[in-house]
């Protein structure tokens, strides 16, 4: 079970909210609004929650907190005449001796509110003076009354030597870590970032994401999510790939009517990534287009096809697949039909042979509401038609893809191509796939997606069964 925070962006960090019942550090620099974040936690666990609080604080006056949060439109002495908040100035000696008697203040104070949600600010305070022995004693009494209690908690710890090597204690007996950092920017103004770095119980989304002090209180910028990155999908359901593990990912699948590229090479294991999606769309009847590499002949496709539980020759006895073959190479005499060889075209006459046969076609079974699903491997165009020719045609092609709601997954080597070939080509298609070898560990990562979520990179598995591999 997972406490929401309420606070936008965090939640999606922590996959849902802290687990509840967790005693998490907000941890940093004076000045990055680590006691707004708790007390925000607070006021939305109240109003959103249902779920009461208490804000301990051992060096601002309750006052002091009353007319900071005002700012932010939150009423703290209306939610405690309501029983549903307590605002307290102790000092950390009187909190801890309260803390362990039966029936104790603090006992008292949460049996009177209900309360589930619990901020202290600062357990830096808790070390003054004392030895590391003695400051770890406490600390473990401090966890362990949480625990009782069952409280989820933030625990405020003021941080200015974040870039030090040694690792204070309380990192490694609480359940969670949360940084909150002010780092120099461009050398104009300093730049707020939040980052998670230890939450038991929880998957988190990795990285440092950048927020603002807003008039509502912490707002949190995902750094897998920017305005300029989210596409609109004109579809209504997604693509299943066939791999569960990459499609928890794609928030459930490939969105019908977007071009997503696979950018990857030689080494990496594409192949079943590949030959899963083909797979999918074969068996749920939609009409396939799929241009023949150099590297793979119709055959090859098809056998690896197989494994995935999928039949081409079905498929073309059904005239719902059709290939592209820009290799002077032997087909089979039941399979002549569905190949279209262009060998012999030019690149004037090629693009005329899409435009009075290939595109016709398509947009008969469209309006027959007859899915296409288009694949093809790019570099065999950039070897047979060349860079000019992707240039001058890609983004009109996949432009006239989307208009008629078709899903086209694309092979390509950014790497190959160039940057600036690269660059074009991302900016024309609404979600990348990025595969790479390094060492003895292949990885799968999304550095585009038509949401605007951009994933952690992800190991890829090879299994023995079917789709063969899975992402961890």
């Amino acid at each position: 079970m997972q406490t929401a925070t309420g606070i936008t962006g965090l939640d999606n960090i922590l996959g849902g909210g802290l687990p509840k019942g967790s005693a998490v550090i907000v941890e940093g620099a004076p000045g990055t609004g680590k006691t707004t974040l708790g007390m925000q936690f607070l006021y939305n666990g109240i109003t959103e929650q249902n779920e009461a609080g208490i804000f301990i604080t051992f060096e601002e006056f309750p006052d002091q907190i009353y007319h900071d949060m005002k700012s932010f439109g939150w009423d703290l002495r209306a939610l405690e005449r309501k029983n549903q908040l307590r605002v307290i100035g102790i000092s950390p000696k009187i909190l801890l001796e309260e803390m362990q008697k039966s029936n104790g203040l603090f006992e008292q104070m949460v049996n009177e509110i209900n309360c589930e949600r619990l901020v202290i600010d600062s357990i830096s305070l808790l070390r003054t003076g004392d030895s590391e022995k003695t400051i770890r004693e406490v600390l473990y009494t401090l966890r362990n009354i949480l625990r009782k209690f069952k409280l989820t908690s933030l625990l405020i710890q003021e941080r200015s030597d974040l870039d030090g090597n040694s690792v204070p204690f309380e990192h490694y007996i609480f359940d969670g870590l949360i940084r909150l950092s002010l780092k120099e920017h461009l050398e104009l103004f300093r730049q707020r970032t939040l980052e998670v770095l230890k939450m038991r119980g929880t998957c988190i989304m990795e990285g440092e994401h950048i927020y603002r002090i807003t008039e509502n209180g912490i707002y949190v910028l995902l750094a897998s999510k920017t305005a300029a990155d989210i596409q609109e999908s004109t579809s209504d359901f997604q693509l299943k790939t066939g791999i569960p593990s990459l499609d928890a990912i794609l928030g459930g699948g490939l969105d019908k009517g977007t071009i997503y590229m696979l950018d990857t090479n030689s080494k990496a294991n594409y192949r079943h990534i590949v030959a899963s999606i083909l797979a999918q769309r074969i068996n749920s009847g939609d009409r396939i287009l799929s241009l023949l590499s150099s590297i793979q002949s119709i055959e090859e496709l098809a056998s690896l096809l197989e494994k995935h539980k999928a039949d081409v020759g079905k498929g073309i006895e059904e005239n719902r697949m059709y290939f592209i073959e820009h290799y002077k190479r032997s087909i089979p005499e039941k399979w002549q039909d569905a190949v279209y060889h262009v060998h012999t075209l030019d690149n004037k006459s090629y693009n005329l042979f899409l435009k009075n046969e290939i595109y016709p076609k398509m947009n008969s079974d469209l309006n027959k509401h007859k899915n296409w699903f288009i694949y093809y491997d790019l570099n065999a165009i950039i070897n047979e038609r060349g860079t000019e020719y992707v240039l001058r045609h890609f983004a009109t092609e996949t432009a006239a893809a989307r208009s008629l709601g078709m899903s086209v997954l694309v092979l390509c080597n950014f790497k190959e191509v160039g940057i600036q070939v690269a660059s074009f080509l991302e900016r024309s298609c609404n979600g990348v796939l990025k595969t790479w070898v390094d060492g003895s560990y292949q990885y799968l990562q999304i550095t585009k997606a038509s949401n605007g979520e951009i994933s952690k990179p992800y190991l890829v598995e090879n299994i023995n069964d079917c789709p063969y591999i899975r992402l961890l």
